[in-house]
């Protein structure tokens, strides 16, 4: 029952984790780093789990994972209710997303800012690639998340947002330097290419359906920034999936190497099953942003 839960234990043990080590939540909480280990392992005989690995940074287990959600859900509830009372500190709240850094770089801060500003709202974003957001969901580690996952997480909900569609691109230098001797499907994997970072697979899908095969070219840059990435394409270092969206302004700089072969990639807003005015009205911004965008 939650009543056997202390809730300043709770509290605790969610400062640990957005802070990442004992001392920054002693910080935060204005107690002392003592204490805080205090708390936690008071929390962990409590439950008869361990829910902390004492790693650097730190990091939850699965009986921690359960916990954290509740942790987060209590404050966010906490915060509507001080909201909806007009007591003092609740002028601002925190809600916490994580988004891949292709939306991050398009669409996704202007939906946000559609969010009422009188909501007092703070975002805090994590961001990280689209295949992976979930995992943030079941960790705790925050509230909603832009995934390409369909599939809810455990307590949560999901709606598709459309979908970001990729294109292979690559400048006109690069072009006639490397892909010009031989058809596509034959040059392009031996040609250099410019991926994300390692969990970017985006290039090697489109190789494989391309190619049918599987193994490509050893010469990949890691560019891990979206902007970044569309530069590094233009500028002719290699060739990449580059989001329909940012390709467009380049002009003539980005040349689409198979028009006929776009590569789609559904998004889904995933949240957590909570009565929250806050979160709600995020999730119709979210709702709204994306529909203007994406496919």
């Amino acid at each position: 029952m939650m009543s056997d839960l202390p809730l300043d234990q709770v509290r605790t043990l969610l400062a640990v984790v957005d802070e990442q080590s004992f001392d920054a939540a002693a910080a935060v909480l204005h107690v002392t780093p003592s204490a805080v280990s205090q708390r936690i392992k008071a929390l962990e005989q409590r439950t008869g789990r361990v829910l902390l690995l004492r790693t650097k940074p730190v990091s939850l287990t699965s009986s921690g994972q359960v916990l954290v959600r509740f942790a987060r859900s209590l404050a966010q509830l906490e915060q509507d209710a001080l909201s909806e009372l007009g007591l003092g500190s609740s002028s601002t709240r925190t809600l916490s997303i994580a988004v891949n850094s292709d939306s991050l770089a398009t669409w996704f801060l202007p939906a946000l800012a559609g969010v009422p500003e009188s909501l007092g709202i703070c975002f805090d974003l994590q961001r990280e690639d689209q295949d992976h957001t979930a995992a943030f969901l079941r960790e705790g580690l925050v509230m909603a998340a832009v995934t390409a996952s369909p599939q809810p997480v455990q307590g949560c909900t999901s709606h598709r947002l459309g979908r970001m569609r990729y294109r292979a691109m690559a400048s006109p230098a690069f072009i006639a330097r490397w892909l010009t001797d031989s058809p596509l499907p034959s040059c392009l994997p031996t040609a250099p290419v410019i991926v994300f970072d390692r969990k970017d697979d985006l290039q090697d899908r489109f190789l494989r359906a391309l190619t049918r095969r599987r193994n490509f070219t050893l010469v990949r840059h890691h560019i891990p920034a979206s902007e970044s990435f569309v530069d590094a394409v233009a500028a002719g270092l290699g060739w990449g999936m580059v989001p329909e969206i940012q390709a467009a302004p380049r002009g003539n700089a980005l040349v689409d190497l198979a028009p006929d072969r776009p590569l789609d990639v559904p998004l889904h807003w995933q949240q957590w099953k909570l009565d929250s005015p806050a979160l709600a009205t995020v999730a119709d911004a979210v709702a709204q942003g994306a529909k203007k965008a994406l496919r």
